[in-house]
């Protein structure tokens, strides 16, 4: 990818991954499924290595997974290799299992994501890892927590739940002064809206089920490190036998092609959106990164490219009930887990036990604003706003 360093982000969003040894004439790698891997001789067959263009067992990948891996990495400034897993959540447990040992401490976000969180509560503290939440909007100070055991600093900016901007670049400057690893779980923004290694993070995940597939379809995770990290990345992705499938990473192949105009749409709409919601008299607050309210918007604003589709409001009155019946009542958004496909979804919000600048007084309704017509999306919350409590 020498040639293509100084190309846009679109233009290498349709060039990444396309090598001709994977492609062929297609302009598409096929879906190479595959187990087993045969040799012509058994010297050929010892001699095989388990990396990315290598065919050496299915588990390794084939063609379809290698060109994901490298289109990602390409898209990712600083990076110097990806792994595929089968999920976000198994994305997260494989960072954080490649960079923590028995006895170490953890620096998390307070904010993270409920199944990080739950990782580091049960299967971390089983296997002797201690874990110290930090507020989101800590920065520099975070320097006051770090100990003698202290290992790694996991961010997640914003934060998927309450929305804090955090200072990635200060936190991330401290850490290497420490020689800490940084690790960010960058769902929210992508490389192409928050290029997380050019920042200062060392580890990059992401939920690749959300914006990179973009269609609902496909559950897969990844994980990008810079150059000095990857034997380690391959090294963990081997022993714990994850990998993503050949069929998802298709998937995601494809999604990952028009996520510039996917992202560039949902991020003006969900704008539009929150600005709507930001005026209307039974909305206390709104909780997009991009609007001044936001905690952390300032970071936002200084280290983002722009803003995607995800945001929660805060109601006025009302108690939990009466939020779950104004979700009922929307027609255009689906009710259910995930976000970043081309559907809008609402679902009730909970943040309760986490250290938040400014804790919500009334019930929280989180939105992923699809690609459906904005003023559309707009009728439909106004007409069950004017229902609520």
């Amino acid at each position: 990818m020498s040639k293509k360093k100084n190309l846009g982000p679109a233009t290498r969003l349709a060039a990444a991954g396309r090598r001709a040894e994977w492609t062929g004439p297609l302009v598409n790698p096929a879906v190479s499924r595959a187990s087993t891997i045969l040799f012509d001789s058994v010297a050929e067959l010892q001699a095989a290595k388990p990396q990315i263009g290598n065919y050496y067992y299915g588990r390794a990948g084939t063609p379809t997974t290698w060109a994901l891996c490298e289109a990602l990495t390409e898209i990712e400034p600083g990076a110097g290799g990806t792994r595929l897993f089968p999920s976000g959540a198994a994305a997260v447990s494989a960072a954080l299992l490649m960079v923590l040992d028995a006895g170490d401490e953890l620096l998390m976000v307070d904010s993270a994501y409920a199944p990080t969180r739950m990782l580091c509560d049960t299967l971390l503290r089983r296997y002797g890892v201690t874990t110290r939440y930090y507020d989101p909007l800590i920065g520099a100070g975070i320097a006051d927590l770090i100990g003698d055991r202290t290992k790694a600093i996991f961010l997640e900016s914003p934060g998927s739940l309450s929305f804090e901007v955090q200072d990635v670049p200060a936190i991330c400057a401290v850490a290497r002064e420490r020689g800490l690893v940084t690790l960010i779980d960058n769902t929210w923004a992508t490389p192409l809206l928050f290029p997380a290694l050019e920042r200062g993070c060392d580890i990059s995940i992401l939920a690749c089920t959300k914006y990179i597939g973009g269609h609902s379809d496909v559950m897969l995770g990844s994980v990008t490190v810079r150059p000095e990290l990857v034997p380690k990345l391959e090294q963990t992705s081997r022993v714990l036998g994850q990998t993503g499938a050949p069929d998802d990473a298709w998937l995601a192949l494809r999604g990952l092609r028009t996520l510039d105009v996917r992202l560039r749409r949902h991020g003006t709409s969900a704008l539009t959106v929150a600005t709507w919601l930001a005026d209307h008299p039974k909305v206390a607050r709104v909780l997009h990164p991009a609007l001044p309210s936001c905690p952390g918007h300032e970071y936002w604003a200084r280290d983002f490219l722009g803003a995607s589709g995800l945001f929660a409001i805060e109601l006025r009155g009302g108690d939990g009930a009466a939020r779950d019946r104004l979700i009922d009542s929307l027609d255009l958004f689906g009710i259910g887990w995930s976000w970043g496909g081309f559907e809008s979804l609402a679902v009730p919000s909970d943040a309760t036990g986490r250290t938040l600048p400014r804790p919500p007084s009334g019930p929280v309704v989180r939105l992923s604003i699809g690609l459906e017509e904005p003023d559309d999306l707009i009728a439909d919350l106004e007409a069950a706003l004017e229902a609520y409590p």
